[in-house]
């Protein structure tokens, strides 16, 4: 038992040392810079120098005492900076996931909605041209239907269902539950918890990391605020910010678009099961009739 509670409290130090502590020491230390240099000598790092020269020449940098008590307080605001910006990263991760409510977001989906619509629309005019040409043999048939399939990617790049959110994110994190219940009648809100019961264990873990890449991600665009915030002070660290910012919000696309496929795939993979473990006749594949008295079964009517 105390080889489990030391290893795990390693674990732990690990996690905030890598989470909290190393993040927070990067972004005081920018956090000092900027205030050092400023605007006008945002690049003479002869003035920096003298600064740290300064600060080692001072008589408490002989201490030892001094010495340990700067480091705790380093460390502690370096993990109070982590804890701040991780905050910050659960407040993105709401926003990115937040359904309208208000009206700058109910603009936002209705912007979505439209370009998606329009999208639509010229998918299915290309498919119905495409269609008539493959059947009268035309001689640009394929280059219709070529068309045709650039206008489908098209618009699924905006939706693989008409957006209901101000952002792709939260469009792309609910889609399984409008897919499924398209294709099976099936709520995914009143299945998840049982069919998770059932999954495999490595299902669950790709799962679990999955949605902890959208966590990360959204943490990371936080970080990538913050660091903008620092150009106010000291404009390089706008670069920083930038580049921190879209490679947050490119992971958590890529981490949204994983969770839902793997939520689907776990649909289609266990929803036949989950019919047979709730004493429902289920042969093959879930069907939509089937999928229809689960759902009944599962939202447990009065």
């Amino acid at each position: 038992m105390t080889a489990f509670l030391n290893a795990l409290g390693g674990k732990l130090a690990e996690r905030w040392f890598a989470l909290l502590a190393v993040p927070g020491l990067v972004y005081l230390v920018a956090l000092a810079t900027a205030v050092t240099l400023g605007r006008r000598h945002w690049r003479d790092t002869g003035r920096l120098r003298e600064r740290l020269d300064a600060l080692a020449a001072a008589p408490g940098a002989h201490s030892a005492g001094v010495l340990a008590v700067c480091a705790v307080a380093v460390l502690a605001g370096a993990a109070l900076t982590g804890t701040g910006v991780q905050a910050m990263g659960a407040l993105v991760e709401r926003v990115w996931l937040t359904a309208p409510r208000g009206p700058v977001t109910r603009w936002l989906t209705e912007r979505r909605s439209r370009g998606w619509r329009a999208a639509d629309d010229a998918y299915r005019t290309a498919l119905v041209a495409a269609g008539r040409a493959r059947l009268s043999g035309a001689a640009d048939a394929d280059g219709l239907v070529a068309e045709a399939e650039a206008r489908y990617a098209r618009r699924n790049r905006i939706g693989l269902v008409a957006p209901r959110h101000p952002f792709w994110t939260g469009d792309r994190v609910t889609t399984p539950d409008r897919r499924v219940w398209r294709a099976y009648r099936l709520d995914l809100t009143a299945a998840w918890p049982h069919l998770w019961l059932l999954a495999p264990d490595s299902t669950r873990a790709e799962l679990g990391t999955s949605r902890t890449a959208l966590t990360a991600a959204a943490r990371l665009t936080a970080w990538g605020v913050a660091y903008l915030l620092l150009a106010l002070w000291w404009w390089p660290a706008a670069l920083v910010g930038a580049a921190t910012l879209a490679t947050g919000a490119v992971r958590g696309r890529t981490a949204a678009a994983s969770f839902a496929e793997l939520a689907e795939a776990l649909v289609d993979l266990q929803g036949a099961d989950l019919a047979r473990a709730l004493g429902l006749e289920c042969e093959g594949r879930l069907t939509p009739d089937t999928g229809e008295e689960l759902t009944r079964l599962l939202s447990k009517p009065d």
